[in-house]
């Protein structure tokens, strides 16, 4: 049986893993935030116009990843030191879950690592005209004809007018299916979606289950309890980015840098559950010191 730690030793421990953990969730922050920036040029209309932008800005990708998987990689701490402590308040907290809070951020780094890997792959392939496409020109016209039929003023406006216009329509679907299986069949791709997708999975629970039990210890409000739950679902969805506002206040939090500061769990080192809203009208009812008597 695990022995819990006695409360001096967890306020000792989080006082002096407070402000570390604070300052490098500030740092993940602002890496992921900065890879966005940088990998802003590659962008494009369709899947071909995408991979020629990745293929002349290949050093942004490799740059944009590397600081997206260190800043992903970064949030080990906050999820550590919020689960560590709600598990210190708790025994009802399973220790073995650490393991799944660790790894959660560190698939989703790898998974930026390799998907930058498979994108300049696809690039140069495509680049090069060795990709190759399933859809023939003749299908691609068909469609392009059946597309300028259900909505001539948007096909006009994307491919002009005339005869031309079909043309340049279907070879711009061929380019694009080129583009997609060069895209499906980069070599680490299916590494990098696995890793993503399990990064996702163990990121939501991560932050469900610490929030739940951080909120049920009175770490963390209601309030953001239930929204740090909220997007651990938003990061399954392929959402992530959401989650960068719990992240944010959880960080000033650390630092004791939140309005009123921290909730009294965090000063107590034992659990001060939040009253429900039953106990909440109870305790207004209950006669107070210096009432009139009735």
């Amino acid at each position: 049986m695990d022995v819990q730690p006695s409360r001096e030793a967890v306020l000792e421990r989080e006082r002096r893993w407070a402000m570390p953990v604070a300052l490098a969730t500030f740092a993940a922050l602002a890496m992921l935030i900065v890879s966005t920036i940088v990998v802003s040029s590659v962008s494009g209309d369709g899947e071909a116009e995408i991979l020629r932008a990745a293929d002349a800005h290949s050093s942004d990708i490799v740059l944009s990843s590397i600081l997206q998987a260190l800043g992903l990689a970064l949030l080990v701490l906050p999820l550590v030191y919020l689960f560590r402590a709600a598990q210190a308040r708790s025994e009802r907290v399973r220790p073995q879950l650490i393991g799944l809070v660790v790894a959660a951020p560190l698939f989703l780094a790898g998974g930026a690592l390799c998907n930058a890997i498979a994108t300049n792959e696809a690039a140069k392939e495509f680049a090069d005209g060795k990709a190759s496409a399933d859809l023939s020109v003749k299908e691609a016209t068909r469609e392009c004809v059946s597309d300028r039929g259900d909505d001539k003023a948007q096909f006009r406006d994307d491919f002009g007018g005339g005869r031309a216009a079909v043309g340049e329509c279907a070879s711009e679907k061929v380019e694009d299916d080129a583009a997609t299986n060069a895209v499906a069949n980069a070599g680490v791709r299916g590494l990098a979606t696995g890793l993503s997708l399990g990064g996702r999975l163990g990121l939501a629970f991560a932050l469900a289950y610490s929030c739940l039990w951080a909120m049920r210890t009175g770490l963390l409000t209601r309030f953001w309890g239930s929204l740090g739950m909220a997007l651990g679902i938003a990061a399954l969805l392929l959402l992530i980015q959401f989650t960068l506002l719990w992240f944010l206040y959880f960080a000033l939090l650390a630092a004791g840098w939140v309005p009123g500061g921290r909730p009294p769990a965090w000063a107590a080192g034992e659990a001060i559950p939040w009253p429900t809203p039953g106990e909440k009208a109870a305790d207004e009812l209950e006669p107070k010191p210096g009432d009139p008597a009735e």
